[in-house]
């Protein structure tokens, strides 16, 4: 990163590491609705970060080469442990470093050319363990009544502004980063992640309805859970044999991007 970008991700995740302290507050309230959403399908485990902020985000320096912005969907039953409290680190994460490893010529280290981002830094077992904590927290005259979606859309305003800014920023020896939004499935229609899916797009549009260039580095992928992103590249890769694999995903991120916004 250049000096201007380093100094524009250092304010981002101040500020991204305070909100998530404001938003841990409600901890007491949130650590039952973990426990009790996860009775039915998950083996019991300990919760100790029922809000969790990225510490790999501290790892990155100036000297970083910011490639790529990720966003997954919330942090699971690794990534809230307090020995790590990092996102992606589970077996989706592996799954996405080794996609990285095998194909070089993408040129990105997954833990050093990446920001990885969620939709929402709130824990659950399973990301559709989320809706019933939404229901139960809404359903409570809590002041985190509203928080699944009040966090959504300030991480998708955060983290627009933050790419728009280092695509601002970028000069000739700097990346001009791209946004990977990863996990699509509850950005459809009645998908708990709605309101992350319309207030990122809000952040992209100026006042006149129309996007803003930054929007054309915005790609939507299926998850790397469970293998799903790359057999989606290796289906649509199978179209286009002799395609290089950057075009490749390019194509399918624009085509998933069609089907979540417009």
């Amino acid at each position: 990163m250049n000096p201007q970008q380093w100094n524009i991700f250092q304010n981002f995740k101040s500020e991204l590491k305070a909100q998530c302290q404001i938003w841990a507050r409600n901890s007491r309230e949130l650590i039952p609705l973990q426990k009790s959403s996860s009775v039915k399908d998950t083996p019991d485990y300990p919760i100790e970060t029922p809000v969790v902020y990225n510490t790999a985000l501290d790892e990155l320096t100036s000297q970083s080469e910011i490639k790529l912005i990720v966003i997954g969907d919330n942090p699971g039953k690794n990534e809230q442990l307090s020995i790590n409290q990092k996102y992606l680190v589970g077996q989706a994460g592996k799954i996405a470093e080794g996609y990285f490893k095998k194909n070089p010529e993408l040129e990105i280290d997954f833990r050093k050319n990446v920001i990885i981002l969620n939709k929402t830094p709130v824990h659950s077992a399973k990301t559709k363990h989320l809706i019933s904590i939404d229901k139960a927290l809404k359903a409570s005259n809590s002041p985190a009544r509203n928080l699944i979606e009040e966090s959504q859309r300030w991480m998708a305003k955060k983290t627009a502004e933050l790419h728009q800014a280092l695509i601002a920023a970028a000069d000739k020896n700097s990346f001009i980063p791209e946004l990977w939004l990863v996990g699509y499935t509850e950005l459809k229609k009645n998908g708990i992640f709605i309101p992350y899916r319309d207030e990122l797009k809000a952040a992209y549009t100026n006042s006149e309805g129309i996007t803003t260039p930054a929007w054309q580095k915005v790609f939507v992928y299926q998850h790397f859970s469970m293998n799903c992103f790359s057999k989606d590249i290796k289906t649509h890769q199978s179209a286009t044999p002799t395609q290089p694999l950057k075009q490749t995903l390019d194509s399918l991120g624009q085509i998933h991007k069609e089907e979540i916004f417009y």
